[in-house]
């Protein structure tokens, strides 16, 4: 996880400069005709394929975002004496976010993105578990456990939903625009079925 943190702050640094304009790229003509996107000297590369800049953040983040509630599913499902209910949960997140995180690695390559261009940005406050919140739910145990998941997902999937909003309002993908709109579907309801599972907990 310090190796993660590590990265986090050197890929927010590299973003950082490279979107005030520092990073000394050479200018991209590819464009789309009647696109202002605003950032003459980091032009991405993902604007020549029917993506802007947008829409390689918000792929970026995602699946960051994804492969933290895929470690906090495999560390509850690691435990004995949970709530049968609760698994059968985290093994539905898995199924849902493993193929998405794919789709996204597969967007990013063809649009000449790497989820480091953008992945690595500090964006505690989208959800984001801290080092700290993945101890105490490795340490937890039987329903403390159950519980504890479901508190943190329901705040992770809340940051979830709060990016795909974003993509859905500022992205131009119109594949990546549909996802950020089936997170929100998706994720809304399954934070009232976590909701509901941690009323009975």
């Amino acid at each position: 996880m310090k190796t993660r943190a590590a990265a986090t702050a050197a890929f927010t640094l590299a973003t950082l400069l490279t979107l005030a304009g520092c990073s000394g790229g050479t200018t991209s003509g590819g464009s789309m005709p009647g696109m202002d996107h605003g950032s003459s000297s980091s032009a991405s590369p993902a604007q020549s394929a029917d993506a802007n800049e947008a829409d390689v953040m918000f792929a970026s983040m995602m699946i960051e975002h994804h492969t933290q509630a895929i470690e906090m599913s495999d560390t509850l499902l690691s435990k004995d004496g949970i709530d049968e209910r609760v698994t059968a949960l985290a093994e539905q997140i898995k199924a849902a976010q493993e193929p998405e995180i794919a789709t996204m690695e597969g967007w990013l390559e063809d649009w000449g993105a790497t989820s480091s261009d953008m992945g690595g940005m500090d964006h505690s406050g989208g959800g984001m578990m801290s080092e700290d919140d993945m101890q105490a739910l490795e340490q937890a145990t039987g329903t403390d456990a159950a519980r504890l998941f479901l508190q943190q997902m329901i705040e992770h999937h809340r940051g979830a939903i709060e990016m795909a909003q974003e993509e859905a309002s500022n992205g131009q993908n119109s594949d990546a625009v549909d996802l950020a709109n089936q997170i929100v579907e998706s994720q809304t309801s399954e934070i009232a079925t976590m909701e509901e599972l941690l009323a009975t907990l």
